[in-house]
């Protein structure tokens, strides 16, 4: 396969994708083309859409790449999909995904007693919407569940990886850790998807009233 034809076949897989695609899904579906020759080839797909000014771009988002619509288009967008609901995480429901974001692993008590509310349900809805992973159990009386963050989480806020949260220092309530993270999501919101039901431009709907009955950490 020609280089041509291989950066075809890479922009065609990323475009039909509706999740960031990771190196090694490229490489089994090239046909094993070396990891590192994908890359390069992304990278020279990547250059050529920014210098071009194409509608799209191609993107680095929890450990993979996406192709997005270029973010000075996100006005265009909003008035296409003007009709369409938006769902988003409730103030309560960022906060208490903050402290797991940027504390984990954590147990529930430990969240609790930085928020001062009961967040059973907030857990148990994150644990359904993927955000959200059991990370084994604290060396600690009664052994309770740690939690921490998915790959999802990272599709979610459009992070390459952790290490793009913004600091924490300076931000030791769970509100403002909430607001950083919020600007987070604004940012990647920003850089709208190709497609309507693309999960970069969904958002997570989080209820705010907790559940009658939720289990408690074991």
């Amino acid at each position: 396969m020609s280089d041509n034809n291989v950066k075809t076949v890479i922009e065609a897989l990323l475009f039909a994708s509706e999740k960031p695609l990771m190196l090694e899904q490229i490489k089994d579906a090239l046909g094993n083309l070396a990891t590192d020759a994908i890359r390069k080839t992304i990278e020279e797909l990547k250059d050529e859409y920014e210098k071009t000014n194409r509608g799209m771009r191609i993107v680095e988002i929890a450990g993979g790449f996406q192709m997005i619509t270029a973010p000075v288009f996100a006005s265009f967008l909003r008035k296409l999909y003007k009709g369409r609901r938006v769902e988003r995480l409730s103030t309560p429901a960022l906060e208490t995904l903050a402290i797991i974001a940027y504390k984990q692993p954590v147990t529930r008590l430990e969240i609790e007693s930085i928020r001062n509310v009961n967040v059973d349900g907030m857990i148990k809805t994150f644990l359904e919407k993927g955000l959200v992973r059991i990370a084994g159990r604290k060396k600690a009386p009664g052994r309770p569940k740690v939690y921490g963050t998915t790959r999802q989480f990272l599709e979610h806020f459009g992070l390459k990886s952790l290490d793009e949260l913004p600091k924490i220092e300076g931000f030791l309530t769970s509100k403002a850790m909430g607001e950083k993270l919020e600007d987070a999501k604004k940012s990647a919101e920003t850089e709208a998807p190709k497609a309507e039901d693309s999960p970069m431009l969904l958002a997570t709907k989080e209820e705010t009233n907790e559940p009658k009955e939720s289990a408690k950490d074991s």
